[in-house]
């Protein structure tokens, strides 16, 4: 056969078969809906819903402070058995300069140094605070 002859043939035949209707390929019933299929798949009850509705209680409102006191969380846990010892922090002014080859304007600020370059902590029970 000639390849003109075959090319055609080939685009008949695609061209049909995208031609079907997506009715005929997937039915599609009209009283179906997704409430009526999930109560199908749920066991057809509100059941469900009504033992979740029994188990439920109402909430009591307790300030976030006091939620605060009760939370367990690793940073207080540190830094209760933990505690660090002292470490007076030194705080320089820096005045407003120029800065590069181009003379950028820096503005004024304030920066904290610690005394000491390490951070000391002391042994659980050992004592932080003055005599």
């Amino acid at each position: 056969m000639k390849p003109a002859v075959m090319i055609s043939l080939f685009l008949a035949l695609a061209v049909t078969g995208c031609s079907t209707s997506q009715e005929t390929l997937l039915p599609v019933d009209e009283n179906t809906t997704m409430l009526s299929i999930w109560g199908q798949r749920s066991g057809g009850g509100n059941t469900l819903s009504d033992a979740r509705s029994q188990l439920r209680r109402p909430l009591t409102e307790v300030p976030v402070q006091e939620q605060q006191n009760y939370t367990r969380t690793a940073a207080n846990e540190v830094q209760s058995q933990f505690r660090r010892l002292p470490n007076p922090d030194m705080v320089m002014y820096i005045f407003p300069h120029l800065s590069g080859d181009e003379g950028v304007p820096v503005p004024g600020y304030s920066t904290v140094f610690p005394l000491y370059t390490q951070v000391r902590y002391a042994l659980p029970g050992e004592r932080t605070e003055a005599l």
